[in-house]
């Protein structure tokens, strides 16, 4: 027992070794375990009024303190060869303060070479007065000489610092108080470093570097971080170390602050209906971001409600620790609660509702459906109606109810046919949408044959029932179908019906009878006929009776006959109502018979007119007729004219071929028509005279005809070669003398002299006007109104309308209004007279006598004047140059260049 003052006494009371203790508020103790779990030790806490309800938290969570102060292990501890440290909290029921110790435990058989381990109990929460001492540790000799022996101290174990989360002050609050014991001797300096102090994140703890005062500045929340690791320094005013620094470690208390949190506020789950209890559910999951390994973090759950309570209004229940949601009771039933919603709350603090924090989530649980109800048909009888001769026709649709989930296997129906219909005339589908049984008509049915059918049908589901759940009586129905009688098309018996006959029947032949029959036997009706294809018009059928009569010659060598074959389509109709008709086909197998003669082939052939081995002409023949009436053909060469087979002959290669070839050694180049007599073998053969046109022609060395040949075997003498040779040449010089004629008639147009007197021509001539003057030398004219003007005002100022000509223009004026192609005598005179005025009216006009400026044509000219042309010219000069400058001068030529011929 340790007295503490006025804070009460502790009491340890241990079942293993008490190795050591020290007085003074501190105790170090060192526990050792024989065999694990067991009880290592019994801590005891008594405060000053004896009371025994204290409370006793371990920081480490594989060993728990008991509320008897028994330690114990809550877990099996993998590795003890080292010891094990952990802090104990106590804490009194009435009283406010915390009070805390570190215990080291060791395995026995390992005590000699752990250390002393000081350990103390301190109070957390207390007065300010009395606040908690941190000493630095010393070493300290004992003895004069080096021999001596030396004591050393042990350092002190220093417990680590807790502060609760969320405090509310005041801050800064003082937490515990760094000495060291020279500072009776030095001024001594604290400071602390670490995270949360000089490091991020920085300034929540601080330190009074005199008094050593250590301070938190802010609430701590244990979520963000849950532990501090700082060093404390002790050094003198010259910044010297005086005591090594020591480690403090301070943890954050955790506080119930934070509620638990469902990963989802809405659970989707099922089961399956009819399930047993205890089959699984669905699991929810709620975290809390409190300490997990003490009760603010422990959550459990419970459910709150159930929507709606049937059958009973606990269906489920759901596992405190793990969230597993299960079924309790049988009485899951889909067709009567498809689904329930289930309100769960997550409580902290082990599900403890005083202290606690709640949270809810909703968790829906969907019944799944099984086939625990066959489908059951509506009515015991359906009954329908088809006409006869009808397929794909709905007789009835079968109604069935089935309260599994619809369109589901569960719930999707199949029908069957179990009776009444062995031919197969009927089907049921079943339609996807209201799984209602279409009994369909898949093969028709014939009035005259039966006319009702009774019919048996059984319904099941896609899936088959679930286990224990019977088929219902229900599931099966008769059903009655009456066939309706309609009017039916009158049928051949035979169709397509063939008949025989030889090719060549003449017209009005009778073949056969081509009736059809009324299958309405229980109404009389009268069948007629009509053709309704006859392709080449050679039948006809009696109305009434359906005989079949030739109106032509049937050939089997007609286009309309395929493989010896001839059809015709022939109608049959009733007079019922509404009229019903019926079509037949009646095939006509025409034997052929010998009426077609053979025909030479080829028709046209060539050969050398020089016998040689290899000029042969092979032939042959063709027959419309068929087989026996066509080859082996025989061919042969007519005895009249004489020439033919004395030129000629054919030999017999084959049944169906022979060879045409020259009997003498030479025939002169030409053609020739050579006829050949063909027979078949048809009893009796047929002949026919069939001519062949044959070219003969001179040939080369390699036996094909030349070219010349060619052309003499065409037909074509010497004399009619020569003839088109010369239409030929004639025809080339006709072209040539027009090309001439052509050429020299251009060239004489070009030098033809004019139509009219020289004298009365006046292009490009000199024309004598009476002569006015002496001459451009001899008069004084203005000759600055030749030039341009330097200033063009005045004109460009003058109004729009009649311009004189002899202005230059300056800008755009309008043209003057298209005159008539025919215009009359007074409009040129108007024209005249306006541009009199015009030029009378501006004052800028020359004199009457002066030049007038028709367009500006430069400063001056190199050539002379022209007036020293005159007629009296010494002749001195050759002119002759002009006759080549062309037609134009042609007249000046003839003036000067004439000279003394003129």
């Amino acid at each position: 027992m340790l007295s503490l003052g006025s804070w009460g006494k502790i009491v340890f009371s241990t079942s293993g070794s008490i190795l050591g203790f020290s007085l003074s508020r501190r105790l170090f103790l060192i526990l050792h375990l024989r065999s694990l779990p067991l009880s290592a030790s019994a801590v005891k806490f008594e405060d000053c009024q004896r009371s025994r309800e204290v409370g006793f938290v371990s920081s480490d969570p594989s060993f728990s303190v008991r509320p008897d102060g028994s330690v114990y292990t809550e877990q099996e501890v993998a590795n003890l060869s080292e010891p094990v440290q952990f802090m104990v909290t106590a804490r009194g029921l009435h009283d406010p303060h915390i009070w805390e110790t570190t215990v080291k435990l060791a395995l026995a058989g390992h005590l000699h070479p752990l250390p002393l381990t000081k350990v103390q109990w301190a109070m957390v929460v207390g007065s300010p007065s009395q606040p908690r001492v941190i000493k630095f540790s010393r070493r300290h000799q004992r003895g004069s000489s080096a021999n001596s022996l030396r004591r050393q101290k042990r350092d002190w174990v220093i417990p680590p610092i807790n502060v609760p989360e969320n405090s509310r002050g005041p801050f800064p609050h003082m937490l515990v108080r760094i000495r060291s014991d020279q500072d009776k001797d030095v001024g001594i300096r604290y400071s602390i470093t670490g995270a949360g102090a000089d490091q991020p994140p920085s300034g929540i703890y601080n330190i009074d570097p005199i008094s050593g005062n250590m301070f938190v500045t802010q609430p701590l929340d244990r979520e963000e971080r849950a532990s501090f690791h700082l060093r404390a320094h002790a050094v003198d005013m010259n910044g010297n170390q005086v005591e090594n620094p020591i480690d403090l470690y301070i943890y954050v208390i955790d506080m119930n602050d934070n509620r638990p949190e469902f990963q989802n506020q809405v659970y989707n789950g099922s089961v399956a209906e009819g399930s047993k209890p205890g089959s699984s559910v669905m699991q929810v999951t709620a975290t809390d971001s409190d300490d997990s390994t003490t009760a603010n973090g422990m959550v459990r759950y419970r459910i709150l409600s159930q929507t709606p309570h049937s059958p009973i209004p606990n269906m489920f229940t759901i596992n405190s620790e793990t969230g597993d949601i299960v079924t309790v009771a049988a009485g899951l039933d889909r067709e009567k609660v498809s689904q329930y919603t289930i309100i769960v709350q997550a409580t902290d603090m082990e599900g403890n509702l005083n202290f606690g924090l709640s949270n809810t989530a909703t968790a829906l649980i969907s019944i799944t459906d099984i086939n625990d109800n066959p489908p059951e048909l509506t009515v015991r009888t359906f009954s329908g109606e088809v006409p006869e001769n009808k397929v794909n026709v709905v007789v009835t649709n079968l109604t069935v109810v089935d309260r599994d989930q619809p369109h589901s296997p569960n719930w999707n129906a199949v029908y069957r046919i179990v009776s009444g219909d062995p031919s197969g005339h009927f089907t049921i589908r079943t339609n996807p949408i209201t799984n209602e049984g279409m009994l369909t008509v898949v093969k028709p049915v014939d009035f005259e044959m039966n006319r009702a059918f009774m019919l048996t049908v059984v319904v099941s589901n896609q899936a088959h029932l679930a286990s224990g759940i019977q088929s219902s009586l229900q599931s099966t129905a008769g059903v009655t179908i009456s066939v309706q009688d309609v009017n039916e098309p009158p049928v051949f018996p035979v169709n397509p019906k063939t008949i025989r006959f030889e090719e060549g029947v003449p017209a009005g032949t009778t073949l056969t009878v081509f009736a059809a029959q009324d299958p309405d036997h229980f109404i009389h009706q009268i069948v007629r006929y009509s053709k309704l294809s006859d392709p080449a018009n050679w039948l006809k059928i009696n109305r009434t009776n359906g005989q079949i009569t030739t109106m032509a010659l049937l050939d089997r060598e007609s286009m309309y006959v395929k493989n010896n074959m001839y059809e015709a389509t022939f109608l049959a109709y009733d007079n019922g109502s509404p009229q019903a008709s019926g079509t037949g086909t009646l095939q006509i197998y025409l034997i052929d018979v010998n009426d077609n003669a053979p025909v030479l082939i080829p028709k046209e052939a060539q050969i050398c007119e020089r016998a040689r081995p290899n000029s042969r002409i092979n032939i042959t023949a063709s027959d419309a007729d068929a087989e026996p009436n066509v080859g082996p053909f025989v061919f042969e060469l007519p005895s009249f004219p004489a020439s033919i087979r004395r030129n000629w002959t054919i030999s017999r290669l084959s049944g169906d071929y022979a060879q045409l070839r020259l009997r003498i050694p030479y025939l002169e180049a030409g053609v020739y028509v050579i006829p050949v007599i063909v027979s078949d073998s048809g009893n009796p053969p047929l002949s026919n005279r069939s001519m062949i046109r044959i070219k003969v022609c001179p040939c080369d060395n390699n036996g094909d005809c030349s070219a010349t040949g060619a052309v003499a075997a065409a037909g074509l003498g010497t004399g009619a070669i020569i003839a088109i040779l010369i239409c030929i040449i004639i025809l080339l010089s006709m072209v040539l003398l027009f090309v001439v004629w052509m050429k020299r008639r251009e060239k004489e147009r070009q030098a033809k002299p004019l139509l009219i007197d020289p004298e009365d021509d006046v292009r490009d001539n000199i024309l004598k006007y009476d002569e006015e003057g002496g001459g451009e030398e001899d008069q004084d004219y203005d000759l600055s109104q030749l030039q341009q003007p330097e200033s063009l005002d005045h004109i460009i100022s003058k109004p729009t309308g009649v311009r004189r000509v002899d202005e230059r223009p300056v800008i755009a004026e309008s043209q003057y209004p298209v005159r008539p192609s025919m215009p009359h005598p007074g409009d040129i005179g108007d024209f005249i007279n306006d541009g009199l005025r015009a030029a009378d009216n501006d004052p800028t006009a020359p004199p009457y006598d002066s030049l007038l400026v028709f367009d500006y044509e430069g400063s001056g000219s190199t050539a002379g004047s022209v007036s020293s042309l005159n007629s009296t010219s010494s002749g001195d000069q050759d002119y002759d140059y002009l006759n080549d400058w062309g037609p134009r001068f042609k007249k000046l030529a003839d003036l000067y260049g004439g000279g003394e011929d003129d």
